[in-house]
């Protein structure tokens, strides 16, 4: 298994550009460490100025909304193909089963991924959808990390769908860094969520999305822009003065508006009053978590008196990935507030993934000789660019 780019806290080892903004040639971005620490803390405070009560905050939180809506460039209603799944290479485990998945988002368009559920389970079920972050090799949806969390979210009782980023896994029809980025893997995101919520065990009032790094960055805006999301786990993204080092993250202009400006923080507090839990660290942007961004969204929890619906874990010692025991608070808030059994996972009190079977890539691949792509598959930027007209 090919290690993550950011586990291994590489992140600052990505081109000097991503992180050196403002950009004078993009003046309507807000890209990578845009703000210092303290004009970004700053920055927010002054945001914090805008609203004194839930109908003020409501106010600015429709404009958020709406500024991500226009700067994406996402349309009322997109013209989504029928979802049409492929899914194939169903493996029975120990507690769970993992199966490869593929459904059309725009008509030629392959969201690619692996749909875990457990066994031994009945009545209807809790779904996790589980956006990745970067790494280096492209191969996130198979990286260790990625595949413990789904696996352990389904031994615990959740139907969980993990799907790759544009460029990476199997989803090879596009670069993954194409001008609009942020705009088709949000429309996959809403097309993965259409995926999960169709299957008939899923409970569609107990549905979550949890993602690292730009994963985390997919896992707010998702919910931000989805009322069906009702639990929200970003991980180790949700940064005042950063503002994601990727054009599929902050590639368009969904910060700055003519009407506005806003930043992460903000983006996530849209998931007032609904739980969420920021899990942070000291190795990377979200170092000032406890002290800067969570006090802010813990206000706007409290103009819904919902402040016991928001929690924070910060990892002061620890670097930039979803490892074990930032696994182990996401598996803990989520059993907490999907209903989940906890107990199919511990052992002596303590998260115990050693039945967790980790799998080759070509094990977990959707697109192989047996099962090739499907004819009607866009290839190339130009041409799935020209989808998103």
């Amino acid at each position: 298994m090919r290690s993550s780019f950011y586990t291994l806290g590489l992140w600052s080892l990505l081109p000097l550009a991503v992180f050196a903004q403002p950009n004078p040639d993009k003046p309507d971005l807000r890209q990578g460490a845009y703000f210092s620490e303290p004009d970004g803390a700053k920055a927010l405070q002054q945001c914090a100025e805008a609203y004194t009560d839930r109908a003020s905050w409501e106010k600015r939180a429709a404009l958020i909304r709406q500024g991500i809506r226009d700067g994406m460039k996402l349309p009322a209603k997109p013209a989504f193909a029928p979802l049409k799944p492929i899914r194939h290479s169903l493996r029975t485990m120990d507690g769970y089963t993992v199966e490869n998945v593929a459904f059309e988002s725009l008509p030629g368009f392959y969201v690619t991924g692996n749909l875990y559920k457990p066994t031994g389970v009945s009545g209807k079920t809790a779904a996790v959808l589980c956006p990745h972050g970067h790494t280096r090799d492209q191969d996130a949806r198979f990286v260790e990390q990625t595949q413990q969390r789904c696996i352990t979210m389904a031994r615990m009782g959740a139907v969980v769908f993990v799907y790759d980023m544009l460029g990476y896994g199997d989803s090879k029809q596009c670069d993954h860094r194409i001008p609009e980025a942020a705009k088709l893997q949000t429309l996959n995101s809403i097309r993965a969520l259409d995926f999960l919520t169709s299957l008939p065990e899923v409970d569609q009032n107990r549905v979550a999305v949890s993602g690292e790094s730009g994963g985390g960055t997919q896992t707010f805006l998702l919910t931000a822009l989805d009322e069906r999301v009702k639990v929200s786990v970003p991980v180790v993204m949700v940064s005042a003065h950063f503002f994601g080092g990727c054009v599929c993250e902050s590639g368009m202009p969904i910060h700055k508006r003519p009407t506005h400006e806003t930043n992460n923080v903000e983006i996530a507090a849209l998931a007032a009053p609904h739980p969420m839990i920021l899990i942070s660290d000291g190795g990377d942007w979200t170092k000032n978590t406890p002290n800067v961004e969570y006090p802010h969204i813990r206000r706007i929890y409290g103009f819904y008196g919902a402040e016991n619906q928001l929690e924070q874990i910060h990892l002061a010692n620890e670097k930039h990935d979803y490892g074990p025991s930032k696994r182990a608070a996401a598996y803990r808030f989520l059993a907490k507030h999907l209903n989940l059994n906890l107990n199919r996972v511990l052992k002596n009190g303590e998260i115990d993934e050693s039945a967790n079977k980790l799998l080759p890539p070509t094990d977990l691949q959707v697109f192989n000789e047996a099962h090739p792509r499907p004819a009607n598959a866009v290839i190339g930027d130009e041409a799935v660019m020209a989808l998103l007209k």
